[in-house]
């Protein structure tokens, strides 16, 4: 039996609990009841309802879902990096809970999808209106799940998300001052979203759902300045002492050369806190 509805703020099931699943229910636990899945219902951020299921294995699902719920956000990751993994985490977790949700109408199910969808290797301009044809498999299953949403008879939102980091995605940044980034010059174009801006579209979107406002399908997130992968570098490399690049020193991104448009998320009204890599990385260097 499903869980009753026990008030009359709004129900958000975060699908997917994890590192950027629980930034987006932190932000929204204060004005909204909030209920975060995942795996182990531990890990689910103080101050939200937590359930405990794998969304891979139905069975887990039975009786779990509350009855009150206005929005999903659904933002998996996947438990293997291959096709299997991916088809997983976007597609069958998708319809596992869907099917799971029953006759429940939401009025917005968002899905978190990613610029891997965009193929485009020609330094080109990429938005919500340009062909989306993966050539990894990893990419073509991410697809899947967004076409999945939009069949789902729910009103959907699909989030595309460029590289996400900050203070808790240091990768990038520790490698270059290690020595293990050396781009060739000119690099490929890279594009990416301060995890706190991340977090902040999505909370965004959901309060225009929730207010009745319009919604597109599909919006582009991604910062205001896309930019050539070794000017980040040699940018970072001015700002704090770096060791010399090592011998085998990665020499480029893996998601081709493109240039990610923003355009209709800031015509939404959203704000970007971090709107370039040197206001986010800067800060994450002062702080250490």
């Amino acid at each position: 039996m499903a869980i009753a509805d026990r008030n009359s703020t709004p129900g958000i099931l975060v699908a997917g609990c994890g590192k950027l699943g629980g930034a987006i229910a932190n932000m929204l636990k204060e004005s909204a009841q909030v209920y975060g899945l995942r795996r182990n219902p531990a890990k689910v951020p103080e101050g939200i309802h937590g359930i405990g299921a794998d969304l891979t294995a139905p069975e887990t699902l039975s009786g779990k879902l509350p009855g009150n719920l206005d929005t999903v956000i659904y933002c998996l990751t996947p438990s293997s990096y291959d096709e299997q993994g991916y088809r997983d985490a976007y597609v069958n977790g998708l319809s596992n809970l869907l099917e799971a949700l029953g006759d429940q109408q939401l009025k917005r199910l968002f899905f978190i999808s990613s610029t891997s969808v965009y193929a485009q290797d020609d330094d080109s301009l990429v938005d919500e209106t340009s062909l989306a044809s993966p050539s990894r498999v990893t990419g073509q299953q991410i697809l899947a799940g967004e076409q999945a949403a939009l069949n789902s008879g729910h009103p959907a939102t699909i989030i595309r998300f460029s590289g996400i980091y900050g203070p808790s995605r240091r990768r990038f940044l520790e490698a270059v001052i290690a020595g293990r980034m050396n781009p060739t010059k000119p690099a490929p174009f890279s594009n990416r979203i301060h995890e706190e801006d991340a977090a902040s579209a999505v909370v965004y979107l959901n309060e225009l759902a929730l207010s009745g406002k319009p919604l597109d399908t599909c919006y582009v997130a991604s910062d205001c300045e896309p930019v050539h992968l070794d000017e980040v570098v040699d940018w970072v490399r001015q700002q704090v002492p770096c060791a010399e690049p090592v011998a085998d020193a990665r020499k480029g991104g893996r998601a081709g050369s493109k240039r990610c448009n923003n355009k209709r998320l800031l015509q939404s009204g959203f704000k970007f806190r971090y709107p370039d890599f040197r206001v986010g990385y800067r800060e994450m260097m002062d702080k250490g």
